[in-house]
């Protein structure tokens, strides 16, 4: 489902033996001073109530870099498995919700993202509520939202040469700046249009307000169950958006008349070179990703926000109000 949400007291892992070793994820931008600090106090704050913080290998030696005596944390993947993670808190913007996604695909830990100061969609608490946020994590004290992925694959002749996933999009894009890549679309298996064209995007809801926003797509309601393909640039008469239901596929040809190659970027993080004749196919992943929510905000509200769209004389249903939104 792209948006499902449930009390996570209903999930298998809502109750756990008092014996039973807790581990809680910490995914960070270790790059940047502000998100290493958040990280360190989210690590002691996980110590000060007996719980083992862990970390991803690559983050741990950075924290271990800029703070030597940094310890009582366990390393993901060496003495912790990624299964055993109960919950995730990612301290960062959306590309590091992005990167949590990732490490935690496959397994049923809700990621919570705490927000940064960039305009991030996904996260759910700001930096101040850091704190606050923690403790809810520790007492199960949030929601599991259920947000629709794609499934894509690469096929040659046929035959399927490499399958990734995309929570935002999955995008074909011309390789080299100065040449155009021709292409076919295709929805339900019937062809649609060819065109020459920069790319072609191919997103969810929850990334109608990525790549998908600047390539002039619709914004998508993230409870909205659909797949929308936005062309780039294309050189045709008919070009525009299209939106198709969740049992939908989408799929891109790069023509074999196209000059040179092109690129499947899914998410911005994971590429894969497309030779002319390649075939891109995106369709529903049947495991979405799950996101931890601790408020019910409305998504206009959170639009308003992040867009800081003008809402100035709006008087609703109630008549005049005298407070800003």
């Amino acid at each position: 489902m792209s948006h499902h949400s449930q009390p996570h007291g209903s999930d298998e892992r809502g109750a756990l033996p008092m014996s039973a070793a807790r581990h809680i994820l910490i995914v960070s931008h270790t790059g940047r001073r502000d998100s290493l600090d958040a990280a360190l106090e989210v690590c002691s704050l996980l110590a000060a109530v007996d719980l083992v913080p862990v970390l991803p290998r690559d983050e741990f030696d950075d924290m271990r870099a800029a703070e030597p005596t940094f310890s009582g944390v366990d390393v993901l993947g060496e003495d912790v498995k990624v299964d055993d993670v109960e919950s995730v808190i990612v301290l960062g913007g959306d590309g590091t919700i992005l990167r949590a996604a990732e490490l935690v695909r496959g397994t049923r830990a809700p990621i919570v993202g705490v927000n940064l100061g960039h305009v991030g969609f996904l996260a759910e608490s700001e930096r101040d509520d850091l704190h606050d946020t923690v403790q809810r994590v520790l007492s199960f004290d949030y929601e599991v939202e259920e947000r629709f992925a794609l499934q894509v694959a690469v096929l040659v002749d046929g035959a399927t040469v490499y399958e990734t996933w995309a929570l935002n999009e999955a995008t074909v894009e011309k390789a080299a700046r100065e040449r155009m890549l021709e292409v076919v679309i295709e929805v339900d298996g019937r062809p649609l249009s060819s065109f020459g064209c920069d790319g072609v995007v191919m997103s969810t809801p929850t990334g109608s307000t990525a790549y998908n926003f600047s390539a002039g797509g619709p914004v998508v309601w993230p409870e909205v169950e659909a797949m929308i393909l936005v062309p780039l640039s294309a050189h045709a008469l008919f070009a525009r958006p299209l939106v198709v239901g969740p049992d939908s596929s989408f799929a891109v040809e790069v023509l074999s008349r196209t000059d040179g190659s092109g690129v499947l970027w899914c998410d911005g993080r994971r590429a894969h070179t497309l030779e002319p004749g390649a075939r891109v196919v995106a369709r529903r992943s049947s495991q979405p990703v799950r996101l931890a929510r601790l408020r019910r905000a409305p998504f206009t509200d959170r639009l308003v926000a992040k867009f800081h769209l003008p809402v100035t004389g709006w008087r609703g249903p109630q008549g005049p109000r005298t407070d800003a939104l």
